[in-house]
Formats: C-alpha cells, structure tokens, sequence
C-alpha cells in the first residue's frame, strides 16, 4: 500500500490518501492523472486493469484502489 500512497503523491500530491474516499467524485483525479496512474499500477505491480475496472468507485480512494490491485493479483 505504501508504494500505491507513493505513487498517487508523485501524480497529485496535495491530498490526504489515507483519508481520502472521493478522488474522482472530487476532481482530485482527472482522466489524464487517471491514466497516467493506471500505467504506474500496471507496471509497479504487474497487473493489467482491464477496461471494465475503470470506474469511480474503484479509484475513489487509495483503499479501493489497493483492493482491485490485490483482487487482480490473486487473479494471475
């Protein structure tokens, strides 16, 4: 999770990502943060996030996030 937090820093650091559960519902991530996000988790965690998990709810928080990394993980 730590790598995940470090990651969103890097694209949007001026939020709290521990406490933050509404990223895109708030405008804290556009779509280009969003992609450029999606690239960083497919190659730090050797994922692919298919089309289909591209949706608010997965990427409102750096929980549900962390989740869906985890999820396609034990999916490989």
């Amino acid at each position: 999770m730590d790598t995940l937090i470090e990651i969103l820093e890097d694209i949007q650091p001026e939020v709290d990502y521990e406490t933050c559960e509404d990223l895109v519902d708030a405008h804290h991530l556009d779509s280009l943060m969003i992609l450029s996000l999606i690239s960083e988790i497919e190659d730090e965690f050797d994922v692919s996030i298919p089309t289909v998990e591209i949706i608010p709810q997965n990427f409102n928080s750096a929980k549900n996030l962390w989740a869906l990394i985890q999820r396609l993980q034990e999916e490989d």
